[in-house]
């Protein structure tokens, strides 16, 4: 069993449930009137921008890791 110690000190006020449930009201609310063909387009184009947007700051933190 992997155990883990991150020592996190929970956030006052901040629910991690809350949170999910609220994007997952707002991507339903872009999403409820599209064809599938339409939400898989939509899913395609944002999961490339999170691909690049990863890519930047992996590009970014690169040579601070040197130094």
């Amino acid at each position: 069993m992997t155990k883990f110690n991150w020592n996190i000190a929970p956030i006052p006020g901040f629910s991690c449930v809350k949170m999910k449930r609220d994007i997952q009201a707002k991507i339903y609310e872009e999403t409820k009137d599209m064809t599938p063909e339409q939400r898989r387009e939509r899913t395609r184009q944002v999961s490339e921008r999170f691909r690049e947007e990863g890519k930047r700051f992996q590009e970014n933190t690169k040579g601070g890791d040197e130094n």
